[in-house]
This record gives structure tokens, sequence and C-alpha cells, in this order.
């Protein structure tokens, strides 16, 4: 299982990844997509990268606005997969020119 992260590890490695925020047990962040396809493709890259590391995101669509939230549930909080994937989740974003 995946170590939890204490307060002082999450905000350093929240300053990594501008955009993300904290909500609680997990880190979330809205971008937005050129058009709704465009938000769909960031989407189906995302869970491609979610699935490679086994690890996978609440993801919410509405329309051009693609928010993720990420937390370690069987860890019960915040772990070092979270801020991972977060990264992955921003390289994507930039590649389908969402910001």
């Amino acid at each position: 299982m995946a170590e939890l992260l204490d307060d002082a590890a999450i905000t350093g490695r929240l300053k990594e990844l501008p955009g993300w925020t904290r909500d609680g047990d997990s880190i979330r962040r809205t971008v937005k997509a050129p058009s709704f396809m465009g938000g769909i493709e960031l989407v189906l890259e995302v869970a491609r990268a979610a699935e490679e590391a086994d690890h996978h995101p609440d993801i919410d669509i509405r329309w051009r606005n693609v928010t993720f939230a990420l937390s370690t549930h069987s860890a019960g909080g915040l772990t070092a997969k979270d801020f991972d994937l977060a990264a992955r989740i921003d390289a994507a974003a930039a590649r389908q020119d969402a910001g």
C-alpha cells in the first residue's frame, strides 16, 4: 500500500503543480478544453495513463470544463501516486491545449 503524505509534503508537492488545490483528502484541478471533443480526447488520454498507473481519478465533464480529483482511497488520503498522476494529467492537458 502507498504511504500517506504529511501536510508539509502535500504542500510541497502542490507547489510543483500549479492549478491543483487540496480539498480535504484529495487534490483537484479543472481545465478548460478548446472544445467539447477536445475535453473528451483529454479524458481518453488521462484514462490510458490511469490504467497504466493502476490509479484512477474521479472525472467530471461539464461541456468544455473537465475536473479531475485524485486521492488514494486504499490508503485513506494523499500519496505520491496522486501527485505523480496529477503531473501526467497536466502533461496531457498541455498536449490537448486545455488550461
